[in-house]
């Protein structure tokens, strides 16, 4: 061998061994400078303390975010959300229109109703060990019985607690203690662009999980009917049809809405989905489990809707639109806005130093208040900015808290629920059962005794107590009449139409 390259090879070794030392020793003492305690990144920093503060246990881990290779790990998520989803079997009873033959034979061309049991389905979500479940008011409206089914099989027959339409959300409860559960997330912290998941039972298909992103926020004017209050997060996750009242949930397992509605020709998924916040539907869920009722504040303005002046003055519209925040057009009778000092003219720029910029984000900040609380309202008016500190009120212009219960003792009266056989018997698809009476309340006075049947207050038909305790309780806080219409029979005997003015007090 050539005494060249023999050199040349022990020289490369030497080199070779030198380097190992030297990038030896200075790790070693890298790592004794290095302050004790570090973490390394694939550790979750500050997990106990997070699950801490959503009462979570502390061998929870938050799931990963990312796999080894970057792409995004939606695994953990789903495993810890998939046990805290229900599947939603609800019963009703409607009327079916059908002729009898003989009629058409013979001219009379009368239509009957025919009282027949519907089975409709959607999901629920779990929010305590305890067994209240959060899930959409449209999924349970008109039920005569709701049955849920939890992810390993168990099937229990749920309690409806109480129901808001403006929001759509409704509070059932199971019996039981030790259920999965998903705790609440922030919806507010949501951006647009991150990914989210949605858990529920499309088509009966339970423990359905499917991924998207949020393509928006605070999106109103998107459903119609009742729902006065909308600030919907937009998403672009697969939701279809029995997906209503299942979990919106971040890449952690987070609850952060409750999906509600898709945007659909077809009545089948589309490309764009939207969900309630839980900074809402919980909010509603807590009031509704406390007090039987929504506890809703209000600013008492009167803003205008871009929609309706869009058909009538566009070019008004195209300068409303132009504004970042509210207008305030006009104020509502014993307006909490007004007697603070705010002006018509002024323009509503944040509440409580959160930034307001259409009507959708203000009413998603006021639904997170009661009556009584006391905000800070920012306007602009004439180019400047002023602050004022808005004590807010209830839509009957007091800071009460309104309770269905105490709407309901006025009425001195208990509730039995119909079967479902009974109802096809009576020939009604809804109805609910006097019990008692007292000798003091409203509906003694007004002749309504023992046996009477209730098949609709305020042309809504009821099914049980808490169907009732909603209108009366919804009347009682917001209406100036307080005035209920009921309109029912006693077996064998005619309908009768009964007005009662809430506002005597069983007096």
């Amino acid at each position: 061998m050539n005494t060249g390259n023999v050199k040349s090879i022990a020289t490369i070794v030497v080199v070779a061994i030198l380097s190992s030392v030297i990038t030896l020793f200075g790790y070693n003492a890298i790592s004794k400078n290095s302050p004790k305690g570090v973490i390394s990144p694939a550790v979750n920093i500050g997990t106990n303390e997070y699950a801490d503060s959503f009462d979570q246990d502390k061998s929870v881990k938050l799931a990963s975010l990312t796999t080894q290779q970057g792409y995004p790990d939606f695994t953990e998520a789903a495993a810890k959300s998939v046990n805290g989803v229900v599947h939603v079997k609800v019963k009703s009873i409607s009327q079916q229109q059908y002729m009898n033959p003989f009629d058409f034979f013979f001219g009379f061309g009368e239509r009957n109703m025919r009282p027949r049991e519907q089975i409709g389905f959607g999901s629920g979500v779990i929010i305590s060990k305890d067994g209240y479940i959060i899930t959409n008011n449209h999924v349970v409206e008109g039920a005569t019985e709701v049955t849920v089914s939890l992810n390993d099989n168990r099937e229990m027959t749920a309690k409806v607690i109480g129901t808001d339409p403006q929001t759509d959300i409704a509070l059932l409860k199971i019996e039981g203690d030790d259920f999965p559960y998903l705790t609440f997330g922030n919806s507010d912290a949501l951006q647009v662009g991150e990914w989210v998941l949605a858990v529920g039972n499309p088509f009966n298909l339970t423990s359905t999980v499917t991924a998207g992103i949020v393509s928006a926020k605070n999106r109103g004017n998107i459903v119609g009917g009742n729902l006065s209050i909308q600030s919907f997060i937009q998403i672009d996750a697969a939701v279809n049809r029995g997906n209503s009242g299942g979990a919106l949930v971040n890449t952690k397992g987070e609850l952060v809405g409750i999906n509600t509605a898709i945007f659909s020709q077809s009545g089948d998924f589309n490309g764009l989905a939207f969900a309630v916040p839980i900074s809402i539907a919980g909010k509603v869920a807590a009031d509704l489990k406390q007090y039987g009722a929504v506890q809703r504040a209000v600013l008492g303005i009167q803003a205008p809707n871009i929609d309706v002046v869009r058909r009538q003055d566009p070019e008004r519209a195209r300068e409303l639109s132009q504004i970042a925040g509210v207008l305030v057009e006009d104020f509502g009778d014993r307006s909490a806005a007004k007697a603070a000092g705010l002006e018509k003219g002024d323009i509503i720029k944040a509440i409580n130093n959160v930034h307001i910029r259409n009507f959708a984000e203000l009413q998603d900040q006021l639904s997170r208040y009661r009556p009584g609380d006391k905000v800070k309202v920012t306007v602009e008016r004439n180019g400047k900015e002023h602050s004022y500190t808005v004590e807010l009120k209830n839509d009957a212009g007091n800071t009460e808290i309104q309770r269905s219960a105490d709407s309901m003792s006025v009425l001195g009266a208990t509730f039995n629920e119909i079967p479902a056989a009974r109802k096809r018997q009576l020939g009604i698809n809804s109805g609910v059962e006097v019990a008692s009476v007292t000798s003091n309340g409203l509906f003694r006075k007004e002749g309504i005794n023992k046996g009477f049947i209730i098949m609709r207050v305020n042309n809504t038909p009821v099914n049980s107590e808490s169907d009732i305790a909603n209108i009366v309780s919804n009347v009682s806080r917001t209406s100036q009449d307080k005035v209920i219409l009921i309109a029912g029979f006693y077996p064998n005997g005619r309908t009768q139409y009964i007005a009662i003015d809430l506002s005597q007090g069983g007096k």
